[in-house]
């Protein structure tokens, strides 16, 4: 028993579709223009979204929590919540974020996630941020936790979560980090540089394809020193989040790098903390106290700490600081995540993949999201 919405200017990902249809039940099983529509027995809804908008589902490789909850807090139940009250976002694939912390704080979070995920199907996967960083670019990691990568320590948590660990933040500078970005690459992990201080030079030796939120908490670009930031800019293979709340980074900034990386190379992110969805006042990251006011999260010495952002805002901002086209901006919430971590059922609306997509407005406005075929509406 299927599913159909019609009359819709669907953007596939690959292609645009003015007026189109899109069949599914937990997977797409056509997709196309009006003139190629054929009513189906098997059709037990068909809908009718003249004037509105299709786009694949959005794809958070990096996110701490949202609505109260936090990755970190390793309680499976919570976390199945807090993904399902994110699909109202239109996130359909998430990868749980975890942060500097205790070893022992880092390994319950690896099982609770693990225990979600066998019930929530939107987690594809773990973001391991710290602890292997550097101090001098913290942001809002506890300090006190920091240390060089551990090939060791860091198997023992990806067993511990079920080798759901798919992405990994590390400061490239340490002496143990070439061992570490083997076993990365040999577990099919992609390292990530991220909070470093490490010079270009140093960066022309790693074997990491990804930056975690350029621009925020690594070595800044500077005219004698392209610093990470300038390095992931300059590397055509490095895949560049961005937060783009006009907070971490602002506009103009966010232009340039996407004049410089292309729609091919940014993938949107939210860093996202469990204060988003949540009113303003006093909440917590990590053991330490933020303040959430005017739509910014920081902690008490003013560093931001993680965001508030909710996925359809970065979607609508990208377009608005960038003048990219929506089909760009498909490619940097959704294809390139897909691409990069390999989750080939997810990121464009192709016969066979799983029915993950988002209906919006005109102007861009999320109305509804179908996870797995599932209607989640707003």
């Amino acid at each position: 028993m299927t599913k159909v919405l019609k009359h819709a200017d669907i953007y596939t990902g690959t292609e645009r579709i003015r007026d189109g249809f899109i069949r599914f039940s937990d997977k797409i099983e056509a997709v196309g223009p009006m003139a190629l529509y054929q009513a189906s027995s098997e059709d037990i809804e068909v809908t009718d979204l003249e004037g509105k908008v299709i786009v694949p589902g959005f794809i958070d490789v990096h996110s701490h929590g949202g609505y109260s909850f936090d990755a970190m807090d390793g309680n499976a139940a919570q976390i199945d919540e807090m993904v399902t009250d994110m699909i109202h976002e239109g996130i359909t694939s998430y990868f749980a974020t975890t942060m500097t912390q205790s070893h022992e704080n880092i390994a319950k979070a690896m099982v609770g996630i693990k225990e979600a995920a066998k019930k929530n199907r939107v987690i594809q996967g773990i973001h391991l941020e710290g602890p292997f960083i550097s101090a001098d670019f913290k942001g809002a990691q506890p300090e006190k936790y920091i240390q060089a990568p551990d090939v060791e320590l860091f198997d023992h948590w990806n067993e511990l979560s079920g080798h759901l660990v798919r992405l990994v933040t590390f400061a490239p500078e340490h002496e143990t980090s070439s061992k570490f970005e083997d076993y990365c690459l040999e577990n099919g992990i992609i390292p990530s540089i991220g909070h470093s201080n490490a010079l270009r030079e140093e960066l022309k030796h790693s074997k990491a394809s990804h930056v975690t939120h350029l621009y925020n908490a690594q070595r800044e670009f500077k005219h004698r020193q392209p610093g990470v930031t300038g390095h992931a800019l300059l590397e055509d293979n490095i895949y560049c989040e961005m937060i783009a709340d006009g907070f971490h980074v602002v506009p103009d900034m966010i232009k340039l790098a996407y004049e410089i990386k292309g729609p091919e190379r940014i993938e949107l992110v939210t860093d996202s903390m469990r204060a988003k969805g949540m009113p303003e006042g006093i909440s917590e990251l990590g053991g330490q106290k933020v303040i959430v006011k005017d739509r910014q999260a920081r902690l008490e010495s003013g560093n931001l700490a993680g965001s508030v952002l909710q996925f359809q805002e970065a979607f609508r901002n990208i377009i608005k600081y960038t003048g990219c086209s929506i089909s760009e901006a498909v490619k940097m919430s959704s294809v390139n995540q897909a691409r990069e971590f390999g989750l080939f059922a997810k990121g464009t609306l192709e016969v066979g993949k799983d029915a993950d997509l988002n209906v919006l407005t005109e102007d861009l406005n999320l109305v509804e999201t179908y996870s797995f075929g599932d209607c989640y509406k707003n």
